[in-house]
């Protein structure tokens, strides 16, 4: 039998979490999917709790407990792990994708989180929350903002993002607002840290009209979606809806225009957006 596994404690608490599941798990001779079956989940799933990628609820711990023999460990630490500034229904989501290798998000009529300037951010939130105290909209940005920094990395993850063209053209917060956000965009392209093609008017219908998406891989772990709505949103592992979205997202990329294009045509709307602001 393997002896006690040591524990990087400069780990974060859900990747501690995942190494002594995956310790306890092997320890009593189980497979992932073994695992799975009497928490009536995947063998993905339980692969995405060892690698981090998923944080463990309180339900899933107090069974894994049980199962492992692990006397308590999991429902004791899996509250550590659950602590988030983030939505419920955004949390899961918003975590994950700090371990994805790669992004592919496309959102019909915003531009992307992960891409957002703080006044584009604060405009959406003042138009989500109209009677909110400003402080509340100053913690918003500065989460989202944080979420932005993920960027950072000068190669990882790799994102790509399908832009409709709704969300160029949409004045969020007004020209100089939007000015400054297309050109934040424009210049993470020039720098060659994301790829982005404008979903262009033109295409008419498309793969994507029901709404948004977003597909992320893993290192050491099955893909991931996450697909959202009005407070609402649902990280899916299921294989097969996790292929038919990626599929849906490579014939986004194939109505979109070239990166070039995409490029010239972001640049474009922002020089439009600065003769809008420019007094008569």
């Amino acid at each position: 039998m393997p002896g006690p596994k040591d524990l990087d404690p400069s780990s974060s608490p859900r990747a501690m979490i995942g190494a002594e599941l995956r310790y306890a798990r092997e320890r009593m001779g189980l497979s992932q999917t073994e695992l799975g079956e009497p928490l009536f989940v995947s063998g993905s799933f339980i692969g995405q709790l060892e690698s981090g990628t998923r944080r463990m609820q309180r339900e899933y711990a107090v069974q894994l407990d049980v199962i492992l023999r692990t006397d308590g460990f999991f429902t004791r630490h899996c509250e550590t792990s659950a602590k988030s500034r983030y939505p419920e229904h955004f949390e899961e989501e918003a975590e994950a994708e700090t371990f994805a290798t790669s992004i592919r998000h496309y959102i019909p009529l915003l531009i992307p989180g992960l891409l957002q300037t703080p006044a584009y951010s604060a405009a959406l939130f003042r138009a989500y929350r109209p009677t909110a105290p400003d402080s509340e909209i100053e913690e918003l940005v500065e989460i989202r903002a944080k979420r932005g920094r993920l960027l950072d990395d000068p190669t990882k993850p790799l994102l790509m993002v399908v832009l409709d063209e709704a969300a160029i053209r949409r004045p969020v917060g007004g020209p100089a607002v939007m000015a400054e956000a297309l050109r934040h965009v424009a210049h993470l392209m020039r720098r060659h840290r994301i790829i982005v093609q404008v979903l262009p008017f033109a295409t008419g219908a498309h793969a994507a009209m029901g709404g948004a998406l977003k597909y992320m891989e893993f290192a050491d772990a099955p893909p991931l979606c996450f697909v959202d709505g009005l407070d609402t949103g649902k990280l899916l592992d299921d294989p097969a809806t996790v292929a038919r979205h990626a599929l849906t997202f490579t014939l986004l990329q194939v109505s979109g225009l070239s990166s070039a294009h995409s490029l010239a045509l972001i640049e474009s709307v922002a020089q439009d957006y600065d003769h809008e602001e420019q007094p008569s």
